[in-house]
């Protein structure tokens, strides 16, 4: 009997504990951010590297004011109406503060959707070029296509560039660079010859390059990204195109440069900073950032970072971080109060350093960048040179 009631109270004290235990790790998240990527499918080259950079932001800072941060991760597999399904399980099961998503724009725009309806911020590492109702509760952060396409343009104009092709996603990326473009390129004296289109998934371009080859144009641009985005190259050197080549801060990743290998040798592409982070002047309050990020990204992922993707979910979550500790002086995280606190933290960041840029938001547009975000590079034997 002494043994039974002995096994007794040793049961009542490991279960005391256990629920002891239990309460400092169910109350351990104070904040709680949504971070949605694709690591299968087309945008996998992309959301992958969005993950290594999530992960990164963890390692730099995963606290605030001495509370939590968790992240919750979801996949959408690169599927529009997955991104959109993983949003509302985050908002309505997870009860995040906040989303940071996702690798590709169509999917961006559909987890847009849901936070605007369920009032909860997204700040998305994927272009979402939105305005007016829609882009309330959105901030974006890579640099628009026409900020960057104006970069590019005008080394076009130096080099004596009069005629481009362009052939791009159809999609609403594809849509962007080419409507980016028809700003740009009139004043330049440069006319667009082409507006070929093809999608994420396809495995041939060599119909579309063939119409571009036959206006012989001076260059080619295109508007793609990730591993789909060599395709075009790879066709045009088949071919035996000529001209000059250009591409976007979409390609900046080396799995990209992996595929479409001697065949971009030579590309000019606007980019964030950051790729050339150790090639900025000593006074560049990016560069500090910059280099900061490439160490956290060695400590989480255990080798250097080498891609454009990764520092923008880690310059989201330095958003986030800054933000919700101003947010947190109104409202307690968890509540509709806090997301609402948050939305206008978000739209009230004033000259934040990251990586890329340094991000200043207003309620009226979803970017938060300027002409300080953007340098031309170089492609060399497979390595990223700053263009003067």
């Amino acid at each position: 009997m002494k043994s039974l009631r002995s096994l007794r109270a040793l049961a009542a004290t490991v279960s005391a504990t256990a629920l002891i235990a239990a309460v400092p790790s169910a109350r351990a998240a104070d904040y709680k951010v949504g971070f949605i990527t694709s690591l299968v499918g087309p945008v996998s080259s992309l959301g992958i590297p969005y993950q290594k950079g999530i992960k990164a932001g963890q390692a730099y800072q995963s606290e605030i004011d001495g509370k939590k941060v968790q992240l919750i991760q979801l996949d959408d597999a690169s599927d529009p109406s997955t991104a959109a399904r993983n949003a509302r399980k985050l908002i309505e099961e997870d009860k995040v503060d906040a989303i940071i998503g996702t690798a590709g724009s169509p999917g961006a725009l559909a987890i847009a959707a849901v936070a605007r309806e369920s009032r909860t911020p997204l700040i998305s590492i994927a272009h979402a070029d939105l305005s007016g109702a829609e882009a309330e509760w959105v901030v974006t952060v890579p640099q628009p296509a026409t900020l960057m396409i104006s970069a590019v343009v005008d080394h076009m104009k130096q080099a004596g560039v009069h005629t481009l092709g362009y052939i791009g996603f159809s999609d609403a990326w594809g849509d962007q660079v080419y409507e980016a473009l028809e700003k740009t390129t009139p004043q330049a004296g440069i006319k667009v010859v082409t507006n070929e289109r093809y999608a994420r998934g396809d495995a041939s371009v060599a119909g579309q390059v063939l119409k571009i080859v036959s206006q012989r144009p001076d260059a080619v641009i295109t508007g793609n990204s990730g591993t789909p985005g060599a395709l075009p190259y790879l066709a045009l050197a088949d071919r035996g195109y000529k001209g000059k080549l250009y591409g976007t801060h979409a390609l900046i990743n080396p799995a990209f440069i992996n595929v479409a290998r001697s065949s971009v040798e030579g590309l000019l592409a606007p980019t964030g900073p950051v790729i050339v982070a150790e090639q900025l002047p000593e006074d560049n309050p990016i560069r500090k950032v910059a280099m900061a990020y490439r160490d956290a990204y060695q400590k989480a992922n255990g080798a250097p970072a080498a891609d454009a993707f990764s520092a923008y979910s880690f310059d989201a979550w330095l958003i986030f971080l800054d933000a919700a500790k101003r947010a947190s002086a109104t409202a307690e995280p968890g509540t509709p109060e806090f997301r609402v606190a948050l939305h206008d933290a978000i739209n009230s960041t004033k000259e934040l350093v990251g990586t890329h840029a340094v991000y200043n938001f207003r309620p009226d547009t979803t970017y938060g960048t300027d002409e300080r975000s953007r340098v031309v590079v170089r492609l060399e034997k497979g390595q990223w040179k700053l263009v003067p």
